[in-house]
């Protein structure tokens, strides 16, 4: 295997474990929606039953509470065995010693995540309940984390031969990453203790604004990579924006339309549901963004990172190179 067959390996695994855990969000918000989260009082077993003997698809039409709440421990189940295969290939393909505890991280962080999970259950604790999904939005963060560094483009970023400073994007991004963890941190507090939606939605206008600033300071900085990444993240908070107001008429109404909320609706809790799994997206973009940022302000002016073949051995003979 080629040194550059093997970062696109790695890559590929990260990118793949990005959409395991979209499944395993997607689930968990879904028993948060439908409030299913004890359709199960025992964990790890379910009813009993072994995690992979219970009869799962059984319930898809009979028990919707414990098909979706056996699916998400399903997949969770998943995404450790994923995470322990991304721990070995991370070793054995790239000889950078910071994605190697990348790699290590996420697979802690899962194991903690499931952990949070059983004890939710065990103890019928919904603030548990409330720590278990803020926790998994750190956790895919750290998942698109493993993505961006071992991409193609983040090895081989070549800032320009003139780059504006950038002391003050880095700033602004930094301030951005915290507005935007507050804003998943009340949007937790609104799923699960149904308080905080005046602060949300204010906050929300903040955010929105200070995206377009980190925006504009990213098309002036003359860097394609960190333009792009900010653009991004513009497409994916007008989303986010989208899917809250969708959110807000579904649970509210819109009398001077004629449409009134109906409680728990099938298309309510699907929305409720792509708002939250979307604001965790919305929080990993920002913090591949303040990546970035901060990977091109280390870089000397008119300077190159060295190549794929210089970062990655297929085989690498000792650990302890710093990426």
């Amino acid at each position: 295997m080629t040194n550059e067959r093997s970062i696109l390996w790695l890559h590929r695994l990260a990118l793949a474990e990005v959409g395991l855990a979209l499944v395993t969000l997607t689930f968990g918000a879904l028993v948060t929606s439908k409030n299913a989260g004890m359709a199960f009082a025992d964990w790890p077993t379910s009813d009993g039953y072994l995690m992979v003997t219970y009869p799962w698809l059984q319930d898809f039409a009979k028990n919707w509470d414990k098909f979706l709440e056996h699916g998400h421990r399903l997949a969770g189940m998943v995404i450790g065995l994923w995470s322990i295969l991304l721990v070995i290939m991370a070793a054995r393909l790239d000889h950078r010693r910071r994605v190697f505890l990348l790699a290590c991280g996420i697979l802690l962080g899962v194991i903690c995540q499931g952990l949070l999970g059983g004890f939710r259950v065990q103890l019928n604790d919904r603030g548990l309940a409330m720590l278990h999904g803020i926790f998994a939005s750190i956790v895919f963060s750290l998942m698109g984390t493993m993505v961006a560094v071992t991409s193609r483009n983040w090895l081989n970023f070549t800032p320009p031969s003139q780059p504006v400073p950038l002391t003050g994007l880095k700033r602004m991004s930094v301030v951005l990453l915290v507005l935007v963890l507050i804003q998943y941190l009340l949007g937790s507090f609104i799923r699960h203790q149904g308080i905080g939606l005046h602060e949300h939605l204010g906050l929300g206008l903040l955010v929105l604004v200070v995206i377009a600033v980190n925006a504009g300071m990213a098309w002036r900085s003359g860097q394609r990579a960190i333009w792009k990444s900010a653009s991004w993240l513009v497409v994916i908070a007008a989303v986010q924006v989208g899917l809250g107001l969708m959110s807000w008429i579904l649970r509210y109404g819109l009398p001077q339309m004629g449409y009134v909320a109906v409680a728990d609706s099938i298309q309510q809790v699907l929305v409720r549901t792509v708002h939250m799994v979307w604001g965790t997206v919305t929080l990993m973009a920002v913090v591949v963004n303040v990546l970035k940022i901060y990977r091109a302000a280390a870089l000397p002016a008119g300077g190159a990172t060295p190549a794929i073949q210089d970062h990655v051995a297929a085989v690498p003979a000792a650990r302890g190179g710093q990426g």
